[in-house]
């Protein structure tokens, strides 16, 4: 839904913002992925156990925490449709930001654990059962395989859905591992190679969840998000019909799939009329994916330095 932009007696222009809905079932989708892969930990775990395999409890304890990050980021899409009231004027869509930085520290703790334990294994490698590391994990393809799918379609317009993808896919990649590890065990009782995929796995997870950590905390601390280039968009402010200069830009993400800007411009001539102001809202929506813009118009007439710098 699209709100009209109001206009306050004093040159301020504030652009309205899309409310996002769930037209994919998205919903649906993390339902059925949530409880395919909390069934599918409790079976690796279990048999991870039995089998004395430290890649499947590896691989269990990265799944767990997957579970986890899907159930964040559910909760984040349910609370971000929550509409703004008089305590949180943006809504609670920054919910977002913070389960992503949750499922960012969730899963660096987990390969923590994974990798101290295979470390510990290297010096003694246990017998493993083979074929039910190798049956388990093949199952784990077929879980995450279909997980991943559910996610597939909306993953194409929703950072946040596409991460759950991303994630659900290497999962399959992983436990594909797993199942190699565990056909080279049976033939050849190499069972040193059990704590070494447990650790090639703990290394894919941190690969993977570096980039997620950084962009997660880079967003909570109100930086400008990645796919937005500040000096286009100053470029583009500053060539504006009757823009002398423009100053206080700020950039921040609301969400992880929103962004929200503020600037003044500076108009010698005066407020330029809604049509002009609704235009450049427009634009920054179009062009540099800016959902929520604020402009603040000025004349030039006195000094206005940003009280940031």
């Amino acid at each position: 839904m699209e709100h009209n932009h109001d206009h306050d007696h004093d040159g301020h222009s504030h652009g309205g913002h899309h409310h996002h809905v769930d037209p994919n079932g998205n919903g649906r989708a993390f339902a059925i992925a949530i409880a395919l892969n909390v069934a599918f930990v409790a079976i690796e775990f279990t048999y991870g156990f039995i089998a004395n395999s430290t890649a499947l409890m590896a691989d269990a304890g990265h799944n767990l925490s997957d579970v986890l990050g899907l159930i964040l980021a559910w909760g984040a899409v349910i609370l971000g449709r929550k509409a703004p009231n008089g305590r949180y004027t943006y809504g609670l869509r920054s919910t977002s930001i913070l389960a992503a930085l949750a499922n960012a520290m969730l899963l660096m703790v987990a390969s923590g654990a994974i990798a101290w334990e295979g470390i510990q294994r290297f010096a003694h490698p246990p017998v493993v059962a083979g074929l039910t590391v190798t049956l388990v994990a093949a199952m784990g393809i077929i879980v995450n395989g279909l997980s991943a799918w559910l996610f597939m379609k909306g993953s194409k317009g929703d950072l946040n859905i596409r991460g759950a993808y991303l994630h659900m896919a290497a999962d399959a990649a992983v436990s594909l591992g797993v199942v190699i590890t565990g056909i080279i065990m049976i033939y050849t009782g190499w069972y040193w190679l059990d704590p070494v995929t447990s650790l090639c796995i703990v290394i894919v997870i941190v690969i993977g969840t570096w980039s997620l950590l950084r962009e997660s905390v880079q967003l909570a601390l109100s930086a400008v998000p990645a796919h937005i280039d500040v000096s286009a968009v100053d470029s583009f402010l500053r060539q504006c019909a009757g823009v002398t200069d423009i100053h206080d830009l700020h950039i921040w993400g609301m969400s992880t799939t929103e962004s929200a800007l503020t600037v003044h411009l500076v108009i010698p001539a005066g407020y330029p009329g809604d049509i002009f102001m609704d235009n450049i809202v427009q634009e920054l929506k179009q062009r540099f994916s800016v959902q929520h813009s604020t402009l603040q118009v000025e004349q030039g007439t006195t000094d206005h330095a940003c009280a940031l710098h």
